[in-house]
C-alpha cells in the first residue's frame, strides 16, 4: 500500500475488506454526458462472483437522457426505433477505491462497450481515451490538474427546492477570497471533504475561500489525464453527497446568482514524455520581448492549437446556456482569448517554469464535463503540434481591455455553431461523436429557450 494512494484498492485487498465486513457494497459507475455518475450498487459477493469478470449492463438511453432524465429524441445512438438496449459496463480496476464518506462502500469506474466488444464512441470516457491514444501515438503523455470552485449553502437540497432555489443562504456573508476566518466558519464541511477525499484515493492539496460569499475551492493533486478526470468526477459527486449528509448543499453552477462571481474549472495541462519523467513544454526558447518565459516549440505549438480552436471547444468548456453568464468583464472569468505570463485577466495563463511549466486555461466553468473538456483540449493541442500553429503575441497588462484579440463565445448558440463548423474536432472525434454532442448541446439550448423564468415574470407580469 505504501507505493499507492491511500484508499486505492487492489482486488486482493477488496476481498480482505469484504471478508472482514469493512465493505459490503460496490458502486459500479460511469460518467454520463453531463459528467454525472450513473450506475448500480452491487452486493460485494455478487461483484466478486460475477461483475468483476463479466461486467454489468445499463440502458443505453443514459447517454442521451437530459438533466431531468427525460428521453430525448433525435439521437442516432439510442432511440425508440432501436428499442433502447444495453451498454456493457466493464470495470476499470485501476479506479477501484474505498469510498470512506459512504458506509462500507467501494467504487469502481467502468468503461462502456458495445455488444461486439468495441468502446461506445459517444461515452465521455471513450472520447478521452481516444485522444489519449492519439497523444501516445504522437509520442506524448499529458498531466492535468483541475481547480473546481463551488458555492456552499446552509440550505439543504430539499430546502433549496422548496424555496424554488430563491433566497438561499450562503455559508458566508461576505467575500472570502483567501479569508481564513470565513473559511473557519465552514470548516466542518470543507475539512470533511479534504479528509474524506484524501482517504478515498482522491488526494487533496489545499482548500481556500473564493471570490464570493460561501464560495470555496478545494484543489486536487494533478495526475495523468484520465486519472484526473476520474478524480474530478468522483470529487464533484462526493462534495454533493457530503453536503447532503450535513443538511447543506453545494452548487457547481457556472453562474448561480446575477450579482456574484461565477464558478470555474481552471484546467492546467502539460505534455510529458511517454514515461512521465520529462516535461516537454520546458525548453530554452525565449518567448515574448522583455519576458522571462522560456519554453519549447512543443509548448508554443500546443498553445497555438489550443488558442486557434478555443471557440470551437467552448461547448465542452461551457455546456449550458447559464455557462455563458459567467464571462463578465473583470469578474476573474476570461472574456478575451489572450495569453500571458501569470496573469489572471487572460484566458490562457502560463504558470510554473522548467518541470512545472504548464498552461492554465481559465475558460472552463465548474459545470464542464472533465472527460470532454480534457479530450477537446488534447485534440486542439495535437492539431497545433501537427500544423505548427503559432499563438498570438504574448500579452502584458489587462487582457480584458485587449480590443484587437478575439473574444470567447457570448452564448451557447454561438459556441454550437463554432463546434459544428470545426473540421479539426470532426477529424479528432469523428462525425458520429460530434453530431451526438451537437444534439446534446442544442437540446440544452432549446429547453432553455422554451422556459419562462422568474426574471421574465418579475419584469413583464404587471408592466409588460
Amino acid at each position: 500500500m505504501s507505493d499507492r494512494l491511500r484508499g486505492c484498492l487492489q482486488i486482493a485487498e477488496l476481498r480482505q475488506m469484504i471478508t472482514a465486513g469493512q465493505i459490503d457494497t460496490i458502486l459500479a459507475v460511469f460518467p454520463d454526458l453531463y459528467g454525472r455518475l450513473m450506475g448500480k450498487r452491487i452486493t460485494a459477493d455478487f461483484f466478486l462472483d460475477y461483475t468483476l469478470d463479466d461486467g454489468m449492463h445499463a440502458c443505453d438511453y443514459l447517454l442521451t437522457a437530459d438533466m431531468e432524465m427525460d428521453v430525448v429524441e433525435g439521437y442516432d445512438f439510442a432511440n425508440w426505433s432501436t428499442g433502447y438496449g444495453d451498454v456493457h459496463c466493464i470495470p476499470d480496476l485501476a479506479t477501484l477505491r474505498h469510498i470512506t464518506w459512504l458506509d462500507r462502500t467501494a467504487l469502481v469506474v467502468c468503461d462502456l462497450w458495445t455488444d461486439d466488444h468495441q468502446p461506445v464512441p459517444v461515452a465521455p470516457r471513450s472520447v478521452l481515451r481516444g485522444q489519449l491514444q492519439a497523444l501516445a501515438a504522437a509520442g506524448f503523455g499529458a498531466k492535468v490538474g483541475t481547480e473546481l470552485e463551488f458555492y456552499l449553502f446552509k440550505d439543504s437540497y430539499e430546502e433549496a427546492q422548496t424555496k424554488g432555489f430563491e433566497n438561499l443562504e450562503t455559508a458566508g456573508s461576505y467575500l472570502e477570497d483567501y479569508h481564513i476566518l470565513q473559511g473557519t466558519k465552514a470548516e466542518a464541511y470543507h475539512g470533511t471533504v479534504r479528509r474524506q477525499m484524501s482517504a478515498s484515493g482522491i488526494p487533496v492539496e489545499f482548500s481556500k475561500g473564493e471570490w464570493g460569499p460561501g464560495q470555496h475551492e478545494i484543489n486536487l493533486r494533478y495526475a495523468d489525464a484520465l486519472e484526473m478526470a476520474d478524480r474530478h468526477a468522483l470529487y464533484k459527486h462526493g462534495c454533493k453527497e457530503i453536503a447532503w449528509a450535513q443538511d447543506a448543499s453545494v452548487s457547481f453552477m457556472a453562474k448561480w446568482h446575477t450579482d456574484l462571481a461565477g464558478s470555474s474549472m481552471h484546467l492546467h495541462l502539460s505534455l510529458w514524455d511517454p514515461d512521465g519523467q520529462v516535461n516537454l513544454f520546458a525548453g530554452d526558447e525565449v518567448i515574448g520581448p522583455g519576458q522571462t518565459l522560456t519554453a519549447s516549440p512543443t509548448f508554443r505549438h500546443f498553445l497555438g492549437g489550443w488558442m486557434h480552436h478555443a471557440r470551437a471547444l467552448m461547448p465542452f468548456y461551457a455546456p449550458y446556456p447559464n455557462s455563458y453568464k459567467r464571462y463578465v468583464h473583470q469578474s476573474w472569468a476570461p472574456t478575451v482569448l489572450g495569453w500571458s505570463r501569470d496573469n489572471r485577466t487572460a484566458g490562457f495563463r502560463i504558470v510554473g517554469e522548467g518541470p512545472s511549466l504548464r498552461i492554465e486555461c481559465r475558460i472552463p466553468g465548474a459545470d464542464a464535463n472533465p472527460y470532454l473538456a480534457i479530450a477537446a483540449t488534447i485534440a486542439a493541442g495535437l492539431d497545433g503540434i501537427a500544423h505548427q500553429r503559432q499563438p498570438p503575441d504574448l500579452f502584458t497588462g489587462d487582457v480584458y481591455g485587449a480590443a484587437k484579440l478575439p473574444r470567447v463565445c457570448a452564448t451557447l448558440h454561438e459556441a454550437i455553431d463554432e463546434l459544428g463548423d470545426s473540421q479539426m474536432l470532426r477529424s479528432a472525434f469523428g462525425d458520429t461523436v460530434v453530431e451526438h454532442y451537437l444534439h446534446f448541446f442544442r437540446t440544452e439550448q432549446r429547453k432553455y429557450d422554451e422556459s419562462v423564468t422568474t426574471w421574465e415574470r418579475a419584469r413583464y407580469f404587471e408592466r409588460g
